[in-house]
Formats: structure tokens, sequence, C-alpha cells
């Protein structure tokens, strides 16, 4: 495990292909990072991560091990509530930034 700004982020990398598709990568880290009370895999790539319960606190580690995972870097314009709503929109934003893990 690696700790950044009190994180306990996973060593293995996400963003690499062996691991799976992005949608299941990004999963995996809201998995590890938010804890909802209902299992992400259960959700529908565009159901609200706000109103299955992440808060907009834990919405903000979401954003650091996203960085990490993907090792991509949010520009302020992206970071809005819409960018982290959904499995979806986290899906577009990282394409946007790096395309080649679409």
């Amino acid at each position: 495990m690696l700790r950044r700004s009190g994180l306990r982020l996973p060593v293995a990398t996400y963003g690499s292909k062996a691991r799976g598709t992005m949608t299941e990568e990004i999963r995996e880290v809201i998995r590890d990072h938010v804890r909802l009370p209902v299992d992400v895999r259960e959700l529908a790539d565009d159901a609200d991560l706000y109103q299955a319960g992440m808060s907009s606190h834990a919405s903000v580690g979401l954003m650091l091990a996203l960085e990490d995972a993907f090792d991509v870097e949010f520009p302020d314009a992206m970071l809005t509530r819409g960018v982290f709503q959904s499995v979806a929109s986290i899906a577009s934003a990282l394409r946007q930034l790096k395309p080649e893990v679409a």
C-alpha cells in the first residue's frame, strides 16, 4: 500500500490493460476508496454515485485515487460534481485526459 495525503492506495496499477476494462478498473477504485452502502458492481454505469451514498468528502478521495491509479491529473475545470457523479462520467473524463486508456 502507498500513502498519499492520508489515503491508502494499492500498489497495483489500475490503468494497466491486463486488469480489465476501464469501467471495471474505475469500479475497483471506487470500491477501494469510497464507502458506499451498496456494491458498486451492482450499479449501472450511469447510476448517480452521490445518490448511492458518496459524500463530497469521499469524492475528493476518489479523485486523488483516480489520479494515482490512472496517472492523470484532473484540471481545475474538471473538478465538478458532474465529473465524479457516475462511473460513465468518470470514464469520459479519463478518456479526455488519457485517450490511450480508453
